[in-house]
């Protein structure tokens, strides 16, 4: 570019444009310039082309870059980029790159040279927190390097980023690790768990039990997924030892509510595990509720039957078999026997999950139910036994106890 503005320049522009919204030529004008200005520098440092058009305004002199399209970058095929506000160059190098880029820079380029973008603030932010933001990915590298992980927070339990900050309303600060995550429900995932194996995702407890419960259906095309409505009730444990108000004694005895309706973060969860399943991306319904009782979780799904090539519905036993084939031999899944419908109580404090069906003949659809201890398979049981398949040991280790019924 013939002109290279000062700070003071940019600055001065940056406020003028975003508080002058009537100003659109003008005000387009100016983010041009800033845009081709980044395009030049990142040129010169070995992106064969790119194009950034995308600056907004977040309070009156923030400007963020939040789109970017780089086109043949050392012969990898056109890339789009949608990125969260920006704070710092190296963090839109990194986004924008992906696995190209190393602790040194770019493809062992150095980033030095990426100093001389003369935007402000964003060259003051860059210059801020690149030291921090490079220690922070070489510590997070080392500990990974070190130990294994069983994560029983949600932030890796969801492969699509964008999902999870949809649902979850927050950043995530770590999505470099979520494509090496192994979602841990052993009874699923049991032979993607390796001695390379380094992040468990272990599964949320409203997820485990109502993926367990309609899984072998789903896989087997027995039901139509799409028609499946997930009703799921839960001690007040499920939601912590907080004190909130809601979850207080008074406000909970005697009573019985729903909550989370349409919204509750576990869906996406559901979704994605069964749609592996289904082979398909697919949509549920799932309404939690809070119960007067300490913990376990009772999970009553309803769906519809395919039928079979003959026109008919399938029976009883066939369905009873798809059960058995996925579950005759699991230490910590139980398929009960005919007419006996799960209980928490009979797997509180145990890692079992209980689980069975009722076929209505009547409207060709079919009810599942599990139940399932929230604390226990629902949360440290299932980490213990996903730590268990990490270091070879037997599975059922340290989680042989017996239910606390009778």
């Amino acid at each position: 570019m013939n002109h290279e503005w000062s700070e003071q320049e940019l600055d001065e522009k940056a406020v003028w444009a975003f508080q002058h919204p009537h100003n659109a030529k003008e005000r387009r004008k100016i983010r041009n310039d800033i845009a081709d200005e980044i395009e030049e520098i990142l040129v010169n440092e070995g992106f064969v082309r790119c194009r950034t058009t995308f600056f907004r305004a977040k309070g009156d002199d923030l400007l963020q870059l939040i789109s970017v399209r780089c086109f043949g970058t050392w012969g990898q095929p056109e890339i789009d980029v949608e990125l969260e506000p920006l704070y710092n160059v190296f963090d839109f190098v990194r986004r924008t790159m992906n696995e190209m880029v190393t602790d040194e820079g770019v493809e062992g380029k150095s980033i030095e040279t990426l100093q001389n973008i003369h935007i402000h603030p964003i060259y003051n932010s860059y210059l801020a927190h690149k030291d921090d933001y490079m220690s922070e990915m070489k510590r997070e590298k080392e500990i990974l390097s070190k130990v294994k992980i069983v994560d029983l927070s949600a932030d890796f339990r969801i492969k699509d980023v964008a999902t999870y900050e949809k649902w979850y309303k927050i950043e995530h600060k770590s999505p470099q690790f979520i494509e090496e995550a192994v979602y841990g429900l052993c009874e699923i995932n049991r032979e993607k768990v390796t001695k390379d194996t380094r992040l468990i995702a272990n599964p949320g407890c409203y997820t485990t039990c109502s993926i367990l419960t309609a899984y072998p259906l789903v896989k087997e095309g027995i039901i139509d997924p799409d028609t499946l409505i997930i009703d799921a009730k839960s001690g007040t444990s499920g939601a912590g030892r907080g004190a909130k108000t809601p979850n207080l004694f008074c406000e909970v005895n005697e009573s019985m509510k729903a909550y989370g309706v349409t919204t509750h973060r576990h869906t996406p969860e559901i979704e994605e595990q069964l749609g592996y399943a289904a082979g398909k991306e697919i949509v549920i319904n799932f309404t939690p509720h809070l119960v007067p009782m300490n913990r376990g979780i009772l999970a009553t799904e309803y769906a519809t039957l395919n039928k079979k090539a003959d026109g008919t519905y399938p029976t009883y036993e066939e369905i009873k078999a798809v059960y058995d084939k996925y579950y005759a031999k699991e230490r910590f899944v139980r398929v009960l026997k005919k007419g006996v419908c799960p209980e928490t109580k009979w797997v509180e404090g145990s890692n079992y999950v209980d689980v069975n069906f009722v076929i209505d003949e009547r409207t060709g659809r079919i009810v599942m139910m599990g139940a399932l201890d929230n604390l226990v398979k629902g949360a440290a049981g299932q980490a213990v036994q996903n730590m268990n398949l990490l270091f070879g040991l037997d599975e059922a280790e340290g989680l042989k106890m017996v239910p606390m019924f009778p």
